[in-house]
């Protein structure tokens, strides 16, 4: 089967701006992701993502970090919950954390709307491969 060839936009959700510059330096050297929206927080994303005026800008994938200020990511998975259905756009979401505590580890992978758990730093090739998946994979257009 041939599939088009799909841009892909990723959105990085955390107030670590050391751990989000090197992101997205490293996507941009190595040619991942064709677009990155930036968020400090939870609450920021989530005022973006039911912003109308944003519904041609979504993310195909959010990397949520779990511990920022205002919104963390547990409390932003919940919001998202509430609001995925509304977006007209699938978008895959991806728990990012320095935490290897087993605890928050089946946490994100007992929720459904979370596609994996990622231990910072983000493997390349994981991350490459998450592209790529993105890039050919069928989705519901905004």
């Amino acid at each position: 089967m041939n599939r088009d060839i799909n841009m892909v936009t990723a959105g990085i959700i955390d107030d670590d701006k050391i751990f989000t510059y090197g992101f997205k330096k490293l996507s941009s050297i190595k040619g991942i992701f064709n677009e990155i929206l930036e968020f400090n927080n939870g609450k920021e994303a989530i005022d973006y993502l039911t912003n109308p005026d944003n519904n041609q800008r979504l993310p195909d994938v959010l990397f949520v970090d779990i511990n920022m200020p205002v919104m963390n990511g547990w409390e932003f998975n919940e919001a998202f919950g509430e609001i995925k259905s509304q977006l007209g756009k699938d978008i895959v979401v991806y728990t990012i954390s320095s935490s290897i505590d087993p605890k928050d580890i089946n946490r994100a992978k007992n929720n459904p709307l979370i596609a994996d758990y990622i231990v910072k730093p983000i493997d390349l090739t994981y991350l490459a491969s998450i592209y790529e998946n993105l890039q050919t994979a069928e989705r519901r257009p905004a």
